[in-house]
């Protein structure tokens, strides 16, 4: 099929090289200019597993390619997918500029029956205003079709090639069967394709993330319970986990949600909420638990040095908000970072992928190591904000060697306080320890 996505940021690149590795001949689009030689280039400005592979092997067989001349890609298709940004206000609403402005211009360069396609994530009734737009311009017959992605950063290459499910949101039997087609190899091991109106598509994405971020925000407030009364977190966490009816995805307590996705969608599925009249009780403390859980890691580290952090030097190991990926959006690090340098306190900060990305955002506010055992020298103690694996079997005598002191504030519960103990270290996770207190030595 001939397919067009305008949009070469995280969702459009990932679909454009997955639907070009199916065969089919895409182009991708920005207005970017510099972006596109990048790309041509074969520089790509992500890290996604995989992706950079993908998209190279398909420009070499010519079935994908970037330009910026977005009437010359809408005439060469028969699918346009919108995959442009959706920034978010103070309130929680979404600026839809991007994807209004792309309908405008789809509906100005088309010459024939289009699909188009809402790839980003919006709130319910976008679909029926771009389809206003488009039929406020043209005359030639097209459907508007709401089909939001479920991509993991990190493994977002598997999770289009090998999806779930693909939801399709489509008022059009024209439209859905060329959908089912498009994404029919997809499915071959037999998950489904969920044929739905086009509305309760576009909820499904707020309410899928939504669920998944009030998971997270569910186990971080219950850690906290269990360090006050001196449950392990850990053995209650397996101990829910078991029942088939919880499973175990999403249930690890940490420093809370972070990313492009999960912090926005709760955000604006809150403003609609609001906007419907309709009180978002659950939605609104998943929220807030998200933003007290960093907070609540950062006064332990200051009440471990007696509320006094002028001139101390702490090694951060993490800047990205997840393992595989250099994505920073809503990273815990940020709170961190901002927090300690407030209280005087000096930063070494490594990052397996994202330290360019941190450099851009952060500035020379922190020190930039070479690696991990860099950012440890003279350092009063480790922090452990991102779970890369190169982190989760380091070589513990050599961290004691390099510290000032034996200490490890880890936000990500990597490792056993038992074990950490005997080691020699202090070791202050999330909920392990009764009223917050370190393991001592």
């Amino acid at each position: 099929m001939r397919i067009c996505v305008v949009g070469t940021g995280y969702v459009g690149l990932v679909a454009g090289a997955c639907l070009a590795e199916m065969g089919n001949d895409v182009l991708c689009v920005d207005n970017n200019e510099q972006k596109i030689k990048e790309l041509l280039k074969g520089n790509i400005p992500i890290y996604e597993p995989g992706l950079e592979e993908l998209i190279k092997a398909n420009v070499r067989e010519n079935r994908l390619n970037f330009t910026t001349n977005l009437s010359e890609a809408v005439n060469n298709s028969l699918i346009c997918f919108i995959a442009v940004g959706t920034p978010q206000g103070d309130d929680g609403s979404c600026d839809l500029s991007y994807v209004f402005g792309v309908a405008e211009e789809i509906a100005k360069s088309m010459t024939e029956y289009k699909v188009i396609v809402n790839k980003s994530t919006v709130p319910v009734g976008t679909a029926e205003k771009v389809k206003n737009i488009v039929k406020s311009i043209t005359n030639y017959e097209f459907d508007v079709v709401s089909n939001p992605e479920f991509l993991k950063q990190g493994a977002a290459v598997d999770d289009f090639l090998k999806p779930d499910r693909v939801i399709i949101g489509s008022d059009s039997q024209k439209a859905t069967e060329i959908m089912q087609e498009l994404y029919s190899p997809f499915l071959r091991t037999g998950n489904p394709v969920i044929i739905m109106d086009v509305k309760s598509a576009e909820m499904s994405k707020y309410a899928a993330n939504s669920f998944l971020a009030t998971k997270i925000s569910f186990i971080n407030e219950l850690a906290n319970i269990c360090e006050t009364v001196g449950a392990d977190i850990e053995q209650v966490r397996i101990g829910m986990s078991s029942d088939r009816r919880i499973g175990s995805q999403f249930l690890f307590p940490g420093l809370g949600y972070g990313g492009s996705c999960f912090p926005k969608d709760v955000k604006a599925l809150i403003k609609v909420a609001h906007d419907s009249g309709v009180p978002s009780k659950i939605l609104e403390a998943a929220d807030n638990i998200n933003k007290q859980q960093r907070e609540i890691f950062i006064d332990k580290i200051i009440r471990h040095f007696n509320g006094d952090l002028k001139g101390k030097t702490f090694a951060l190991w993490g800047l990205a908000f997840k393992p595989r990926t250099n994505d920073m959006r809503e990273a815990p690090a940020f709170t961190i970072i901002e927090r300690l340098l407030d209280a005087g306190a000096n930063i070494q900060a490594y990052d397996p992928k994202a330290m360019e990305e941190a450099k851009l955002l952060i500035g020379d506010s922190v020190k930039y190591a070479q690696n991990s055992y860099d950012a440890l020298s003279n350092a009063d103690a480790l922090i452990l904000v991102t779970e890369w694996n190169e982190f989760r079997r380091p070589d513990f005598e050599r961290i004691k060697k390099l510290l000032k002191n034996p200490v490890i504030f880890d936000g990500r519960n990597q490792y056993e306080p038992k074990r950490m103990q005997e080691r020699g270290f202090e070791y202050i996770c999330i909920g392990k320890q009764p009223f917050n207190e370190a393991v001592k030595v």
